[in-house]
């Protein structure tokens, strides 16, 4: 097929760009992630993307196209309130409380699936943490299923899920930018969970991301301004949180616990791995617990749809 067209109509500038619907974006992408797509017109539409912005619609149909690239998708799903954790950023100045928090959800019975790349220069990924915690990788999503129902949790790495987006989500270094394969991955949910928890970066993903969960029949999902861009809630002021049920979404706020603000200084990856893997025993400071307990509430929501006293609707 020819997606000559489509790629013109969001590359003709600032003034002259079109938005693409949800069709034609599946379209397009199905396309440009098969592995003999033409390189040129698959730089020239990830640059093009990033300079006109993604829409709601676009996401959804990137999301799509990309699903019929995961071998299994559809054919098994989650158990009843699971919750999917995407962590595409790893981190780099604090431990990852938001895994000890899925480490007590799957204690507490709320079945956690995690994906997810597992190396990222100057970073610890989720992988490098919850391979030490002794969580499984499952290499396909019949594995996955399996391992989720007997252990609680599981990992999958993207280039295991879906290697034709991990190929696309690699070219950053040759393309010199972030492209929407991030944001694609972040949305798969490869096994339908219930529930998903989704950390963001920049504020203006709350909406489209959210909107793009409708579009995708998400049932539930909490998408935020997460720590350092992975799913990890703030223990000091918490700037965005989107809760999107079915076909609607509202703001979240919750109160404020008072503790100093996240910390700005890089740490040595091996010293951030080590002062992981002690917060996972327990041994934590009072901001890393305030994170723990919100992120536990987060993950109650995820699954059950039980919002905590904590937590208020946003006017």
């Amino acid at each position: 097929m020819d997606i000559s067209p489509l790629i013109k109509r969001v590359a003709r500038g600032k003034h002259g760009f079109d938005h693409l619907t949800q069709v034609e974006a599946k379209t397009v992408f199905e396309q440009l992630l098969l592995p003999d797509a033409d390189e040129l017109q698959l730089g020239a539409f990830l640059i093009a993307q990033r300079m006109k912005g993604e829409t709601s619609a676009e996401l959804a149909g990137f999301v799509e196209a990309a699903r019929t690239r995961i071998t299994g998708f559809g054919q098994c799903s989650a158990p009843a309130g699971a919750v999917d954790l995407p962590c595409y950023a790893g981190k780099r100045r604090s431990p990852h409380a938001y895994l000890a928090a899925a480490l007590k959800a799957r204690d507490a019975g709320i079945p956690v699936f995690v994906h997810g790349v597992g190396q990222i220069e100057g970073r610890v990924t989720a992988w490098q943490v919850l391979q030490q915690a002794g969580v499984q990788r499952a290499t396909n999503l019949i594995d996955a299923h399996e391992i989720l129902k007997n252990e609680g949790i599981v990992y999958a790495n993207l280039s295991d899920l879906c290697p034709d987006l991990f190929r696309i989500y690699n070219l950053r270094p040759r393309l010199g930018v972030r492209s929407f394969a991030n944001t694609v991955a972040r949305l798969l949910n490869p096994v339908r969970c219930d529930g998903q928890l989704n950390g963001f970066f920049h504020t203006p993903y709350a909406d489209y991301m959210a909107e793009a969960n409708k579009l995708l029949g998400q049932k539930r999902s909490l998408i935020f301004m997460g720590a350092e861009g992975e799913p990890e809630l703030y223990a000091d002021r918490q700037k965005v949180i989107v809760a999107q049920q079915g076909e609607v979404a509202h703001r979240l706020a919750y109160d404020e616990a008072g503790f100093d603000s996240y910390p700005r200084i890089t740490m040595d990856t091996g010293l951030l791995m080590r002062q992981t893997a002690t917060m996972l025993k327990g041994d934590m400071s009072e901001r890393e617990r305030a994170v723990v307990r919100r992120m536990g509430e987060a993950f109650q929501w995820a699954s059950r749809a039980d919002l905590s006293d904590h937590w208020r609707e946003e006017a």
